[in-house]
């Protein structure tokens, strides 16, 4: 049961103590290690093939990463519920601290994935425990005030990730690409460890071993599908057809078993919920649409356009900005009004249009139209990224706050996985078809392998198959975004669908509301802090 104090005497919400800021640079730089740390690894992958071998199990360097991430994620969410949230979210830290460590260490192939897969299983810690952190810092309503900086923190790691990534490598080794994770993360263990201070919990409930331990052979299962099927392996393999037949058999029984385990990993009564249930679908279909977009444009962009494969994070510059300029300016008008349905629904419309747009680039597109195509599409992201997050937490109670933000960030993760292997089979069906009518057998020997061609392989081309194959590339992303934007339309239609529940802190009459079952918002008390020095949150709950 919740039992919620009330604020503190000189709580002030709008104006956070330095403290506070403290904490808030310290989870940002957490996150950034989260997001960034794919992005780094993707550019000193050749390096690292030269320097290891064992070329045949590259993908498995990210593919570990990825599955123990998803895996790990709701469990972690579900521990900081059960045991208090800033021991789980330093525990986090550490263990993906080591397996940076271990990582930059690693002597072959085989050790590197291992140590990535204990690198992921912290990973899946640090973005849930950054939403749910602030979760119980901020109440909904302030909350917004925070999304640029996190939309900030999204685009610096996309943008700066392979530059940055591809300066360590060449002055410093591939090793720093995992060891530079090491002083960003003390810093934020030490800010967070000295200056955060939320309740202390104690769960009576042992953790649910058995529903973990389901999900995550389910989760392992759909994402290794998306990964290796119609690269890897057909489709319609025996192989695949396992892993589907495994991943439904585990996830029905992990529903079954979550109705009557005593303390869930993922409480199913969170979806009764209609805002939570539409945020988490928006959630899948923002993360479908978002990594589908940023896999196909740069390949577009240096394949058709001729641009330079160096500063491919640049590339996507408008939809980034474009994407972190909308995000703060919703933020803003949400902490200010408290009305946040017209972002989703709008931001629905701008992504079902600027994907449709995307879809009509040729082989004769500018680049300023692609810039112009992509504004819109971030737009619309930027409307819908964090809002969705802010929408779910504000849909529960605090004590499901963790669950409710991991749930939230899996559904996402799940989305994009999706989106990557069906908007990429799509994608190399069409190249192959067009490469095949175009430039006839030579075309087909060209695509046979890979139908994404890096620019050394692009360049010793004749120009009749060079010629086809832009034109083939461009056939494919139309088809991919084509896709993309018939599936944004779920999200519209889940936008229209929402009920606007007033934010938990908005206004003076916020700690009698208690929207779709959900307990008022915490606050920070200025006047709870030890000394001056810490933050401190009113005792919200007991478990």
């Amino acid at each position: 049961m919740a039992d919620t104090a009330a604020p503190a005497q000189g709580a002030e919400v709008g104006k956070q103590p330095r403290s506070v800021r403290v904490v808030l640079l310290a989870l940002m730089i957490a996150m950034m290690l989260a997001m960034l740390d794919n992005m780094i690894i993707g550019t000193a992958m050749p390096t690292i093939v030269g320097d290891l071998g064992g070329l045949e199990h590259l993908s498995w360097v990210v593919t570990a990463y990825t599955l123990a991430t998803a895996a790990s994620t709701p469990i972690w969410g579900k521990l900081g519920d059960m045991y208090g949230r800033k021991g789980t979210f330093l525990t986090s830290i550490v263990i993906f601290l080591l397996g940076s460590a271990l990582s930059g260490m690693a002597q072959d192939m085989g050790q590197l994935i291992g140590f990535r897969a204990v690198q992921g299983l912290g990973a899946g810690g640090l973005m849930v425990g950054v939403m749910a952190i602030i979760g119980d810092l901020i109440p909904p309503r302030e909350r917004g005030k925070y999304q640029g900086m996190m939309a900030a923190v999204m685009a610096l790691a996309m943008i700066g990730g392979p530059l940055v990534g591809g300066t360590i490598t060449d002055h410093w080794g591939w090793r720093w690409a995992f060891y530079i994770n090491l002083p960003l993360g003390v810093v934020a263990l030490a800010a967070i460890g000295v200056v955060l201070h939320l309740p202390k919990k104690r769960a009576e409930a042992r953790v649910d071993y058995l529903g973990a331990a389901l999900l995550t052979v389910g989760i392992t299962a759909i994402v290794l599908v998306t990964t290796w099927g119609g690269t890897e392996y057909a489709w319609t393999s025996a192989r695949i057809m396992e892993l589907i037949g495994i991943g439904v058999a585990s996830l029905v029984g992990f529903v079954f078993w979550q109705t009557r385990a005593a303390e869930p990993i993922v409480p199913l009564h969170i979806f009764r919920s209609r805002n939570f249930t539409l945020m988490s679908l928006i959630g899948f279909i923002t993360g479908f649409v978002m990594f589908g977009a940023t896999l196909f444009l740069p390949l577009y962009q240096q394949s058709v356009q001729g641009a330079s494969a160096t500063n491919s994070g640049l590339l996507l510059l408008p939809m980034l900005g474009a994407m972190l300029v909308t995000s703060m300016v919703a933020g803003r008008v949400t902490t200010n009004t408290g009305r946040y349905k017209v972002f989703p629904v709008t931001g629905s419309v701008l992504m079902v249009g600027g994907l449709y747009l995307m879809s009509t680039m040729g082989t004769e597109t500018s680049r300023f139209t692609s810039g112009v195509f992509m504004a819109v599409v971030g737009l619309g992201m930027g409307c819908l990224m964090q809002i969705t997050m802010l929408v779910a937490q504000n849909s529960v109670e605090m004590k499901d706050m963790g669950v409710a933000s991991s749930s939230t960030t899996l559904f996402r993760t799940l989305g994009s996985s999706f989106g990557v292997a069906i908007m990429g089979a799509l994608f190399n069906s069409r190249v192959q078809d067009a490469m095949s009518e175009r430039a006839g057998a030579l075309g087909s020997k060209v695509t046979e392998q890979s139908a994404q061609l890096d620019a050394a392989s692009l360049a010793k081309l004749p120009a009749a198959a060079r010629e086809a194959y832009q034109y083939a590339v461009s056939d494919g992303t139309h088809a991919a975004f084509l896709l993309g934007s018939v599936v944004a339309v779920l999200a519209l239609i889940a936008a229209v669908l929402i009920k606007e529940v007033p934010l938990k802190g908005a206004g003076p009459k916020a700690e009698d509301a208690s929207p779709e079952g959900a307990a008022p918002g915490a606050v920070v008390s200025d006047g709870a802090l030890s000394g001056g020095a810490g933050v401190k949150v009113p005792q919200t709950e007991t478990v």
